[in-house]
């Protein structure tokens, strides 16, 4: 994972193509925050009493990716992977985490996603989550800001275990 290097988006390409390579630019940005890491630095929390950690964040995209493409999108009903026995999300619930599970479902799950968001006829197909209407335009502009939200988090975590830093 060391050799990860991240694609520039095209600066003039057509708005399908801008949005997924932005998509695409924000997920390779989670993998370069995670690279070079061991386990215990993965589940590093950042400060008491958060539960935040670089595998809980792996974890929790993989989810959010999960729930928005093949949930919301192509109308699957695929469980949700960490769940409490409380019926609680549990994706920061890492002490017992299993890494390269996690890194290899978040990984099938973004392939899923890009395949998913390619086979479709345009950005105005619409997906369902309770009765409201999501297009796929507004599907991949909300992963956009999911990423780029928690690739802030990763930024801070990443540098509180190792003192890297970047974007």
């Amino acid at each position: 994972m060391d050799d990860l290097q991240r694609n520039e988006p095209s600066h003039l390409a057509d708005e399908r193509t801008t949005l997924a390579e932005f998509l695409q630019y924000q997920r390779d940005t989670l993998a370069v925050k995670c690279a070079g890491l061991t386990t215990e630095q993965l589940k590093q929390r950042a400060v008491p009493p958060s539960a935040l950690s670089l595998l809980g964040l792996v974890r929790h995209m993989a989810e959010v990716e999960r729930i928005w493409f093949r949930n919301v999108l192509n109308g699957e009903n695929s469980p949700h992977r960490w769940l409490r026995d409380t019926g609680e999300f549990g994706d920061f619930d890492v002490d017992d985490a299993d890494c390269g599970e996690a890194f290899e479902l978040w990984r099938m799950e973004c392939a899923r996603a890009h395949e998913l968001a390619n086979a479709a006829e345009s950005l105005d197909i619409v997906g369902h989550q309770r009765d409201v209407p999501y297009s796929l335009r507004w599907i991949l502009t909300h992963m956009i800001e999911e990423y780029a939200r928690h690739n802030g988090h990763a930024d801070l975590l990443r540098e509180r275990i190792d003192g890297a830093t970047g974007e």
